[in-house]
């Protein structure tokens, strides 16, 4: 694969051929599997994978019963293992590729980490373990020149490098001590077949072999590429979209280990690659003197920019030296790249999909974190112990209907209104200035400075309340009046509407 991409993109070339252990090709084929999300959000009607249980071809081989088969194995591999481990259930777990293996690490603060341990699988110092770095602060700087560039500095958020894999392999670990779960390495979701009382799951290995097992409860755990969501969704599972690349290298001469730059950008809109978007830029350092560089941006999925993940890491290596200066001795141990989507909810709740009679959505497949910095690692994490008591009782209860499970999520109103931040963040050159995003980000930065602590933490960790999202927002149009416009123009009647609904349901939540 990387020789078809040696003209049309060669700066992911030479970097990926460079790759220890040859892993480039296996990288660049991951990174297209991804991208073939743009051809199915745009193909028309989705692939039929849900369907009733006498659509099952006759005479199948029913190879294994099981209270919960996973299908994807990345956040929902540490669901699946509290379940196993301390819910006592028979579990299967398949995934396309290694379960256990993510394609990005991740950032969280330790007392959020920690979280973990309520569920009784994981011990403190377990999750202690997988803390590969803890820096002593964090900013948030957006390029605008002057006085009115602020650089904010914020304690205690994002502020542990986390072994994605030592964690995951942990899980597994946890998962596979029981004699009666299984996990099924290379083997894909197909199609499943729900019955009153079941639900039957067609995988197949690599080969196309096809197998079926029966579960009590289909866990949709397949990021943002799921089928099922695409099919729940009616072929529009996300409304905006991050896409992210990066990579865990060393050799940078300007590095700070000791501080994460959480949000970061250099330069105005980008228009190389369509009507425009603002490249933003994130740094942690990591494990010795590894540090990891994202470059990303939000958008809306309708846009016209390419945000295709080839094209994102092309533009990631031509930029590179504008956010950090690689060193002679600079060396790339593994890209990092993901697709994190949103679901603008129009409605005082939840109004996404995420559950079907006897199936369930869990992290980027049900879309509820925010992309703004906590996503669905914070998210999985926050509500794990409340996801995983909610499903034991459902099971023990045989509550299993669409309506049972839908109560069995991590929808929170406060991260719902507050995704309504990221809009203003998609840059959109037929109403915006092209330095808008950045002056608009300074002002925030500049209110949340003149705040308590508490104000820039809550933002940052999606913890904030409905009042101190009110006070940031008054003072931040007491200052930039040009926001109320912006408001108008980006949101228009029927996303200022749904703002104020997601604002309205908060209000009425026991989370305001």
């Amino acid at each position: 694969m990387l020789e078809q991409i040696k003209e049309s993109h060669p700066l992911v070339y030479s970097h990926f051929m460079n790759l220890p252990d040859g892993s480039g090709e296996s990288a660049l084929a991951q990174v297209a599997a991804l991208d073939r999300y743009w051809d199915h959000s745009h193909q028309g009607p989705p692939s039929r994978v849900v369907l009733r249980g006498d659509e099952l071809p006759e005479g199948v081989d029913i190879q294994g019963d099981f209270d919960l088969l996973y299908a994807g194995a990345t956040l929902s591999l540490l669901h699946a293992a509290v379940m196993a481990e301390r819910y006592g259930k028979t579990v299967l777990l398949v995934d396309r590729h290694v379960a256990g293996q993510s394609t990005r690490d991740w950032n969280i603060s330790r007392g959020e980490l920690l979280k973990l341990q309520e569920t009784g699988v994981f011990s403190e110092a377990e999750l202690d373990s997988v803390i590969v770095r803890t820096y002593k602060t964090g900013w948030v700087e957006f390029a605008s020149g002057g006085e009115r560039q602020k650089r904010l500095y914020i304690d205690n958020v994002l502020d542990c490098a986390v072994d994605a894999d030592k964690l995951l392999g942990m899980a597994r670990e946890k998962l596979l001590a029981g004699s009666s779960s299984r996990i099924c390495d290379m083997t894909s979701f197909q199609r499943c077949f729900t019955f009153p009382d079941h639900v039957v799951v067609e995988v197949s290995d690599r080969s196309g072999a096809l197998s079926y097992y029966r579960a009590q409860v289909l866990i949709d755990g397949m990021g943002v590429m799921s089928p099922v969501a695409m099919q729940l969704n009616r072929g529009r599972p996300h409304t905006h979209v991050c896409p992210t690349v990066g990579t865990i290298a060393s050799g940078f001469e300007d590095a700070d280990y000791d501080v994460g730059e959480i949000l970061a950008s250099t330069a105005p809109a980008d228009f190389s690659a369509g009507s425009g978007r603002q490249l933003i830029w994130e740094g942690f350092p990591a494990r010795g003197r590894e540090y990891i560089t994202y470059l990303f941006f939000y958008d809306a999925v309708d846009s016209d920019n390419d945000k295709s993940l080839l094209g994102l890491f092309e533009t990631y290596f031509q930029l590179l030296s504008d956010y950090k200066k690689p060193g002679r001795d600079f060396t790339i141990h593994r890209p990092v790249f993901g697709i994190i989507p949103a679901y603008s909810h129009d409605g005082l709740g939840r109004t996404r999909e995420i559950a079907a009679d006897r199936i369930l959505l869990f992290g980027d497949a049900a879309a509820l974190g925010s992309p703004l910095t906590f996503c669905g690692f914070g998210s999985m994490v926050r509500n794990m112990a409340r996801l995983t008591a909610g499903l034991d009782r459902a099971l023990g209860a045989a509550a299993l209907s669409k309506k049972d499970l839908e109560a069995i999520s991590a929808y929170e109103p406060n991260v719902a209104s507050m995704a309504n931040l990221m809009k203003y963040m998609c840059f959109d050159a037929r109403t915006d200035a092209p330095n808008f995003v950045n002056e608009l980000m300074n002002e925030v930065m500049i209110v949340l400075d003149a705040l308590p602590q508490r104000y820039r933490q809550a933002m940052f960790r999606d913890e904030m309340r409905l009042d101190e999202l009110v006070t940031v927002l008054l003072k931040v149009a007491a200052r930039y009046p040009r926001v109320l416009k912006a408001t108008w123009d980006k949101l228009g009647v029927g996303g200022s509407v749904t703002f104020v609904k997601n604002l309205a349901g908060w209000a009425l939540s026991s989370t305001r």
